[in-house]
């Protein structure tokens, strides 16, 4: 038994309990040659951590496009919004995403604004398997330690309006959505990652 197998056993949870996490699944699809996993969600709705603890847990290189962004540019993405404009940001985000055709077995963690593209959801389901962190407004505000550094979030309204706009394209994007209300960091890792682990995905 791998160790990841053995980290999953441990948990304790019963094949019934298994059932139970997968009928949170939305749909999914059948991917050929699926390697990478995308994490789509608002934004502070816990993406980076989750594809970092899952990366930790089971060997696998964690990637943030905002991060391939940045380094791309040698700018935060604070300051292409304010110095470049969202258009080319979006722009660049494409270009980085569609590199990563050329590596292997990632669990991405994407902007928040990614799926307002749709050939960024064709390449990440060319590419792997989009799984749609499903949390509450309010969760994902609370979160945020640095609003400053979330140049599209703006204010309380304009953020509502926001996560309005762009739920219907992650459910929309979605090959497996999790829902993550309610539950401590540690707790949706576990439960995505047998989900995950389950359906060959890790």
């Amino acid at each position: 038994m791998t160790s990841c197998a053995r980290v999953l056993e441990s948990s304790g949870e019963t094949s019934g309990e298994g059932e139970r996490w997968n009928s949170r699944v939305q749909h999914t699809s059948s991917h050929e040659g699926c390697d990478h996993i995308f994490f789509v969600g608002f934004l502070g709705v816990g993406k980076s951590t989750l594809a970092r603890n899952l990366g930790q847990l089971f060997n696998r290189h964690y990637v943030d496009t905002d991060q391939l962004v940045e380094r791309s540019l040698g700018k935060t993405v604070a300051e292409v919004f304010s110095e470049d404009g969202e258009d080319f940001f979006r722009d660049v985000e494409t270009v980085q995403l569609g590199h990563l055709r050329v590596r292997k077995s990632l669990l991405v963690s994407c902007g928040g604004g990614i799926i307002e593209r749709e050939e960024n959801c064709d390449l990440m389901h060319d590419m792997g398997v989009v799984v749609f962190l499903d949390g509450d407004l309010v969760d994902s505000l609370r979160q945020i330690r640095r609003p400053e550094k979330r140049p599209d979030l703006g204010t309380a309204a304009h953020a509502e309006e926001l996560y309005c706009h762009r739920r219907p394209l992650y459910e929309g994007t979605a090959d497996i959505t999790i829902d993550v209300r309610n539950r401590t960091f540690e707790q949706v890792a576990l439960e995505s990652g047998k989900l995950l682990w389950e359906r060959g995905l890790l």
